[in-house]
């Protein structure tokens, strides 16, 4: 049984994320990859100098060490940005977590040795001694890979829990949630069956004094789920041909009620950090009540609808056991497949 915190302070640290689409080989990205894990480390170590021991979870934001795609191969891009599982940068990411004795999540690029072909978007987490003690692949992208597209051999290897990991931790049972994912209630509710109480939200958008549809997402999925919601937004985006402050800013933290309880402004900031009231959480998920959301929800009366909706289809990159690379057309050419079956079912 794991001994657990009645209360701690959680961070989204919101950093500058430098993209190493400008690189041109492998060589140069790792080196540009090396010197944000330093920058990363220089802030976590400011930060807890700042609050103090008390602070024990840092969430970064999405594309912590390689930026987005902008125009690459899928083959080109895992050559130049993809991490290996075993390799260097995650080793160096691990030694930061231990150092400052956090837990320290990020998302990445990376390689699976099951699926050298591809690559998968991934949010990790390492626990105070280095651990990696969570890999949650992002299930719904628009332009990259996913377990979806190769979902048979994917769960014959990894098994659903695998797909929807929780690591039961001192801090909670905490969870990831990738980027855009905070808008599909869907994957939230599957990390909330499995005891999630804490989501952490790598994430890389629109950053606006105005509510978005993701600040209003997160509110949605941490009163829904009775969970807390970190969300770590970038300060800078550098690397792609975008102006670099489109999405900077206004990481935030949610409470169990869907409250707002503190937010960072712009550029690169510690200030998104609060003590997160675990003991209070717990008790509430107890309380038989309207508000208690998850306790109510009768989840098999939806099943049916779901598996018989037939939208984006599963498999898309199998061929048997075989995995196909594809070209970047591919992704537009599946939602047009599924919009199409939508319009011959009458659901447009």
């Amino acid at each position: 049984m794991t001994t657990r915190l009645d209360r701690y302070t959680a961070m989204a640290l919101q950093i500058d994320v430098d993209g190493v689409h400008p690189d041109k080989d492998r060589k140069a990205a790792a080196a540009r990859m090396s010197a944000s894990i330093e920058r990363i480390n220089t802030a976590i170590t400011g930060a807890k100098k700042w609050v103090g021991d008390d602070l024990r979870l840092i969430v970064l934001p999405e594309y912590t060490l390689q930026g987005a795609p902008w125009g690459e191969t899928l083959a080109e891009w895992r050559g130049k940005a993809a991490l290996a599982i075993d390799g260097p940068e995650y080793a160096a990411l691990a030694a930061v977590a231990k150092a400052n004795s956090v837990y320290l999540c990020g998302n990445s690029y990376e390689v699976d040795p099951h699926f050298p072909e591809l690559y998968f978007q991934c949010c990790w987490l390492f626990d105070d001694q280095g651990k990696r003690i969570l890999s949650y692949r992002r299930l719904i992208s628009i332009f990259a890979p996913t377990p979806h597209d190769v979902w048979d051999k994917y769960l014959e290897i990894y098994g659903i829990d695998k797909v929807f990991p929780v690591a039961d931790t001192p801090l909670g049972k905490l969870a990831a949630i990738a980027s855009e994912e905070i808008l599909y209630p869907e994957v939230a509710r599957c990390l909330a069956i499995r005891g999630a109480e804490v989501f952490l939200h790598n994430t890389s958008e629109v950053a606006s004094p105005r509510l978005t549809i993701k600040q209003i997402a997160r509110r949605a999925r941490a009163l829904e789920n009775l969970a807390y919601v970190v969300s770590a937004n970038n300060a800078k985006l550098r690397g792609i041909d975008v102006p670099e402050d489109s999405s900077n800013g206004f990481s935030d933290i949610i409470d169990y009620h869907g409250n707002q309880m503190v937010v960072a402004g712009v550029g690169q900031s510690s200030v998104a950090q609060i003590s997160l009231d675990m003991a209070g959480l717990r008790a509430y998920r107890h309380k038989p009540a309207m508000s208690n959301m998850l306790s109510r929800q009768a989840l098999e009366m939806f099943a049916g609808s779901y598996a018989s909706a037939d939208l984006r289809r599963a498999n898309g990159l199998l061929d048997g056991s075989k995995v196909i690379v594809p070209d970047r057309s591919f992704f537009r050419q599946r939602q047009l497949d599924a919009i199409e079956r939508m319009r011959k079912r009458g659901i447009l």
